[in-house]
C-alpha cells in the first residue's frame, strides 16, 4: 500500500487531506481515475486476490515461523500475544490433505486451546481441542486439554472420558503420571458434584436472552443538541435491568482469525485400538459429533454472507487491518439481504451511523481513500458485476471505514479463572499468586451492532456492556429516571482517566468532544487522580502539574449529579477550596500550587521522586531478592517516600499499594498484604465509585487472600460485596457467568462456619475463644 500512496500526486494527496463529506464523491473519482491505469495497482491487486500469488500464498515454513513465536510468548507468559501468534499461523497453514503437515495443525490447534484456557476463554479452547482431534484423533494432547477445559467448565463427567482417552493413549510414563495427577484432581470435583454437570457461559447466554425477552425495556431513540442520536427509555429503569441483547451486523474474532474450514480424518477407528468399550463409545461420540458439526459449520460458514467472499483461496482478510477487513463484511452481508430483496442493482446500502469524516486528520483521509478502492476491487473478484468500481461504490465504502472505526465495538471477554479450586488441592498460595495477576480483560474480536451503537458515551456511564461470545448484552448499572440518557462508555471513564486524558483518547479515537457531565461538572475524581500532595501537613488539598481549568458550566460548583455516596462537596471543599471560592485566588491556582490553600511545591523534583519510587516499586516486587525480606523493607520505604509527594487519593499510590500486596503475596506474608490490597481499593473508591466494577475486581483479590489467612468472616464480607457489584452489571446469575465468584464463596462460608468435622476449624476457633 505504502509503494501506491507513494505515487499519488502531492495535489491529489492534498485535495483528499482537505475534503469535506460534500466533496468526497470527487476526491474518490479523482484518485480512482489515476489508480486504475498503473501497472502496480493491479499488481497489488493480484496479490491480494490472487492464491497464487507471494504476498498473501500459504507456507508451512511461515506457519512453523509463527508457532514459534508464539511458543515463545506463551513461555512468558503472555498468552494474549501466544494468542494471536497461534491464529497467524493457521492462516498461514494450508488446510487441505494433500498439503496440510497434520501434525502441525493438530498442534497449532492445540497450543492455541493452551493459550485461550490461560486466558479462560473455555468455550473457544473446547472448539480448538474437538478441532486438533478432527485432524489427528490420536493425538494424547488434544484428548488431555479437552478433558482440562471440560474441567474448567465443571463439566466433570465428560472430563473424566478425555482424561481416560489421553491416558490410554500415552505411551510415557512421565506423561501418565501428569494425566493421572490431573484425572485424580478432577474425579474429586466430580464426586463433589455427585456427577452432575454445572451450568456454563452458553447456558447462561441462553437463560439471560430469554430473561430479556420476558422482561424488556422499553428504548426509543431520541436526539439532543449536544451529541446527536443516544437511547433512552420512557419509564424508570431499576438497577441491573437488561435493556437490550444483540447479535453483531459483522464481526472478526481472533479465534476466526485461522481454523474456519479444516479438514477432518476419519480414518480413526477406536474399536481397533484396543479401547475399553466405554472409551470407544465415547471416542466415537466426539469425533462423530464434531465431524457431524463440522460439516454443519463448513456449510454455514461458506454461506454466511459475512464470510463467503473470504473463502476459495482468498486471503487478503489476513492482511488488512481489522477495521478494513470489518467494512468489507458489512457489505457482504448487505449484499445478501438485497440479494434476497430483489434490490441487487443497488450494491451497497447506507448505513445510519454517524462518522465524523470531516474531523478526520488528512492522512487518515488518504488512507481510508486508499483501503476503499482496494477493498471495492478485492469485493468485485468475487461478486463481480454485482460490485462495480466506481466512485459512489468508493464514496460510500470511505464512509462505511468511518462509521466503523468510530461505532465499532471491541468484543471483550473477561479472563475466567478456576484458582479457587486449588484451595483444595494444598496449592493455596499459587492460587492467590495467580488470582493476583489473572482479573483482566481480554480483547478477542471487533464488531458492528445496529442498535448498540446508538448509545451515547458518558465517562460516568450508567449503562454496562459485555458479551458472550459474539452477542452484545447491556444492562443499566443504577436507577436511571424516565427519557434520561442512557449511556455507556466508549474506554475512557472517570477514575481511569483525567479530563484531559479522556478528551484526548476519545477526539483521538473517536473524533468528538466528550460533553458528559463528568466532562462538563467538577468532580473529586478529576482533581487528585494525578496530584501531588500539598507541603502543609494537615492540608488535604491537590497540587497539579498544569493549571486547572474551570468547567465552562454554570452550575461548576456542584458535584455531578451522578456522584455517588464515596464523593462528597466537604471532600472537594478540602482538596480544592480555591476552585470553590466566588473570586480571588484563582490566579494562584496553577501549576505546583495547592487548589486549598495555595501553598507551593518543588514540582520537578516531586516528579522525579515519585517516578523513581514507583518504578524501583515494581522491580523490587518482580525481582528475586524478595525472597529475603530485603527487597520488601526497601519496597516499604519506597512507598512512604511515594506517599509523602503524592496525593493520598492519587491512582499512583493505589497501584503502589496494589503492588506492595502482591509482593507480600509472593514472599506468603499475608496479614501486610491483606492491609495493602484494602488500602488500594479504598483510593480506587475514591476515584471510580464505590460499587464500581474495578473495584469489583479488586475485591475479588482481598477475598482470596482472606481465605487462605482462614479469615472466613471478611471473605464472606468481600464477596458479598463482590456479589452485589457484579449482579449490577452481570444480572442475577453473576455466579454462573463467573463461578469462581460461587467458589469463593462456598469456601468463606465453609470457614466461617466450621463443620463438626472440621477439628483443625474447631481447634482454631476455640483458641480464639480462650483468648479473648
Amino acid at each position: 500500500m505504502e509503494r501506491l500512496k507513494s505515487l499519488i500526486p502531492n495535489d491529489l494527496k492534498h485535495a483528499i487531506g482537505e475534503s469535506t463529506t460534500e466533496k468526497l464523491a470527487l476526491t474518490c473519482s479523482s484518485l480512482l481515475h489515476f489508480l486504475r491505469p498503473l501497472p502496480l495497482f493491479h499488481q497489488v491487486i493480484e496479490e491480494l486476490t490472487g492464491s497464487e500469488m507471494a504476498l498473501c500464498r500459504k507456507s508451512q515454513k511461515a506457519a512453523l515461523d509463527l508457532k514459534l513465536e508464539g511458543n515463545r510468548c506463551f513461555s512468558k507468559g503472555e498468552f494474549h500475544q501466544a494468542l494471536s501468534f497461534y491464529s497467524q499461523a493457521l492462516r498461514q497453514l494450508p488446510m487441505s490433505f494433500d498439503d496440510i503437515d497434520v501434525k502441525l495443525g493438530a498442534t497449532l490447534y492445540v497450543n492455541r486451546a493452551a493459550a485461550m484456557h490461560k486466558l479462560g476463554l473455555f468455550e473457544e479452547c473446547l472448539r480448538d481441542c474437538n478441532r486438533a482431534i478432527g485432524l489427528l484423533p490420536s493425538y494424547v494432547k488434544a484428548w488431555y486439554r479437552r478433558g482440562k477445559v471440560n474441567a474448567s467448565l465443571r463439566n466433570y463427567v465428560a472430563s473424566v472420558s478425555d482424561l481416560e482417552v489421553a491416558l490410554s493413549m500415552e505411551s510415557s510414563t512421565s506423561g501418565k503420571s501428569i494425566i493421572q495427577e490431573e484425572l485424580k484432581m478432577v474425579t474429586g470435583k466430580h464426586d463433589g458434584t455427585n456427577g452432575a454437570r454445572i451450568p456454563n457461559n452458553s447456558d447462561t447466554e441462553k437463560e439471560l436472552t430469554s430473561l430479556a425477552d420476558s422482561h424488556p425495556v422499553v428504548l426509543q431513540c431520541v436526539s439532543t443538541p449536544a451529541k446527536g442520536k443516544g437511547m433512552a427509555s420512557p419509564k424508570d429503569i431499576p438497577p441491573a435491568s437488561l435493556l437490550h441483547t444483540e447479535e453483531p451486523l459483522a464481526a472478526k474474532c481472533q479465534e476466526q482469525a485461522g481454523g474456519e474450514q479444516f479438514c477432518w480424518n476419519r480414518a480413526f477407528c477406536p474399536a481397533q485400538n484396543n479401547f475399553s468399550p466405554d472409551l470407544a463409545k465415547h471416542i466415537t461420540d466426539v469425533t462423530s459429533a464434531n465431524y457431524t458439526k463440522n460439516i454443519e459449520n463448513d456449510k454455514h460458514f461458506e454461506h454466511i454472507p459475512e464470510h463467503r467472499h473470504e473463502c476459495g483461496g482468498t486471503n487478503w482478510p489476513a492482511v488488512f487491518p481489522p477495521d478494513i477487513v470489518l467494512a468489507g463484511r458489512v457489505v457482504a452481508n448487505s449484499m445478501e439481504k438485497r440479494r434476497l430483496a430483489g434490490k441487487i442493482s443497488v450494491p451497497m446500502e447506507n448505513f445510519d451511523f454517524a462518522h465524523h469524516y470531516d474531523k478526520i486528520p488528512p492522512d487518515s483521509k488518504l488512507e481510508f481513500h486508499m483501503y476503499a478502492i482496494v477493498l471495492s476491487f478485492c469485493l468485485q473478484t468475487y461478486y463481480s458485476m454485482d460490485f462495480p468500481c466506481t466512485e459512489s461504490t468508493v464514496s460510500q465504502l470511505v464512509l462505511l471505514i468511518c462509521q466503523i472505526k468510530v461505532n465499532s465495538m471491541a468484543i471483550i471477554h473477561i479472563k475466567s479463572t478456576d484458582e479457587a479450586e486449588k484451595f483444595k488441592k494444598g496449592q493455596k498460595l499459587s492460587a492467590v499468586n495467580n488470582v493476583l495477576s489473572s482479573i483482566e480483560q481480554v480483547r478477542v474480536g471487533q464488531a458492528i451492532y445496529l442498535t448498540g451503537s446508538l448509545f451515547n458515551h458518558s465517562c460516568q456511564p450508567n449503562v454496562h456492556a459485555y458479551f458472550l461470545s459474539r452477542t452484545l448484552f447491556l444492562r443499566s448499572t443504577e436507577f436511571v429516571p424516565a427519557w434520561s440518557p442512557l449511556e455507556l462508555s466508549y474506554g475512557p471513564q472517570v477514575g481511569q482517566m483525567d479530563l484531559l486524558e479522556r478528551q484526548k483518547s476519545l477526539e483521538e479515537q473517536y473524533y468528538f468532544t466528550c460533553q458528559c457531565l463528568s466532562c462538563s461538572e467538577l468532580n473529586l475524581s478529576d482533581l487528585v487522580i494525578n496530584a501531588f500532595r500539598c507541603p502543609k501537613r494537615n492540608c488535604l488539598g491537590a497540587v497539579v502539574e498544569t493549571a486547572y481549568q474551570k468547567p465552562q458550566h454554570e452550575n461548576f460548583v456542584q458535584l455531578s449529579a451522578k456522584s455517588h455516596d464515596s464523593v462528597s462537596d466537604k471532600e472537594i471543599q478540602k482538596v480544592a477550596h480555591k476552585l470553590l471560592e466566588k473570586s480571588g485566588a484563582f490566579s494562584h491556582v496553577g501549576p505546583a500550587y495547592c487548589l486549598s490553600c495555595g501553598s507551593r511545591i518543588d514540582l520537578d523534583s516531586a516528579i522525579a521522586t515519585s517516578n523513581n519510587a514507583l518504578l524501583s516499586i515494581k522491580r523490587l516486587k518482580d525481582s528475586i531478592i524478595l525472597n529475603d525480606g530485603i527487597g520488601i523493607s526497601n519496597a516499604l520505604h519506597l512507598l512512604d517516600l511515594l506517599k509523602s509527594v503524592r496525593h493520598p487519593y492519587s491512582k499512583l499510590v493505589a497501584q503502589a499499594e496494589d503492588y506492595i500486596a502482591e509482593a507480600f503475596v509472593k514472599i506468603g506474608n499475608l496479614e501486610p498484604a491483606t492491609k495493602h490490597c484494602n488500602a488500594s481499593i479504598k483510593i480506587l473508591e475514591k476515584l471510580y465509585h464505590a460499587k464500581h466494577i474495578v473495584v469489583g475486581h479488586e475485591l475479588i483479590k482481598l477475598a482470596t487472600i482472606q481465605l487462605h489467612l482462614g479469615d472466613g468472616t471478611g471473605a464472606t464480607d468481600s464477596i458479598k460485596q463482590v456479589e452485589v457489584i457484579f449482579s449490577l452489571h452481570y444480572g442475577p446469575d453473576v455466579n454462573k457467568i463467573f463461578p469462581y465468584i460461587g467458589i469463593l464463596k462456598e469456601d468463606a462460608v465453609s470457614i466461617a462456619s466450621p463443620s463438626e468435622e472440621d477439628p483443625i476449624m474447631l481447634l482454631k476457633s476455640s483458641q480464639a475463644t480462650s483468648s479473648s
